[in-house]
């Protein structure tokens, strides 16, 4: 009897740190498809393949992804249903960056706005890098991992907002800084706060 109760607790165990490791792998492969997201508009703006006003629409996008992201993290877990919305919301947000950056419009990437974009999104890819480093280590729980995301979600949407008519004025930079700066801070908090993925 007491070797059948080990076995099942060990089993029980067992099934738990699957669990576990296969939410961490899910949330896991969902921030690295936002670097990867990211790098792919970066790159576009850089080589004049995406117009501002492109990469303005793109992080629109990029914005209801980690929405999506942080509401089905709120509750720790992110459900098989929910991974799928999600793979299908990046996957359409894929095939707009590979439509954006082939369909012969071209970009200024030394003008003004473009330089600033650049910049914008540069910060993207080191945060959302920084997040997908936290998840890994487990120095960020799923629920901080969802608060950050909304984070991302708003700073995505500032920048969508400053670069929707194709120009990215002083006024409309700084307020993407700052909206990156608070980001940057609680992603900071978040890994240092020592609460840890269980």
């Amino acid at each position: 009897m007491k070797r059948s109760s080990v076995l099942l607790a060990g089993l029980f165990a067992a099934a738990i740190s699957g669990i576990a490791s296969a939410q961490t792998g899910a949330v896991t492969y969902d921030t690295q498809r936002d670097v990867n997201q990211q790098q792919r508009i970066e790159n576009g703006l850089k080589s004049g393949t995406l117009t501002t006003r492109e990469a303005s629409s793109l992080e629109k996008q990029e914005a209801k992804v980690d929405r999506m992201e942080a509401n089905s993290l709120q509750n720790g877990r992110v459900s098989p249903q929910e991974q799928a919305r999600i793979q299908n919301a990046q996957n359409r947000v894929s095939q707009d960056i590979s439509r954006d950056t082939h369909n012969g419009k071209v970009g200024n990437p030394d003008s003004v706005s473009s330089q600033r974009m650049q910049a914008d999104v540069q910060r993207n890819i080191n945060q959302e890098t920084r997040i997908r480093n936290g998840v890994e280590n487990g120095s960020l729980t799923n629920r901080e991992t969802a608060q950050l995301e909304r984070g991302q979600a708003h700073v995505d949407r500032t920048e969508a907002r400053a670069g929707r008519n194709g120009h990215i004025n002083g006024r409309e930079e700084g307020a993407v800084n700052r909206a990156e700066n608070r980001a940057s801070g609680q992603i900071y908090h978040d890994k240092h706060n020592g609460r840890h993925r269980g």
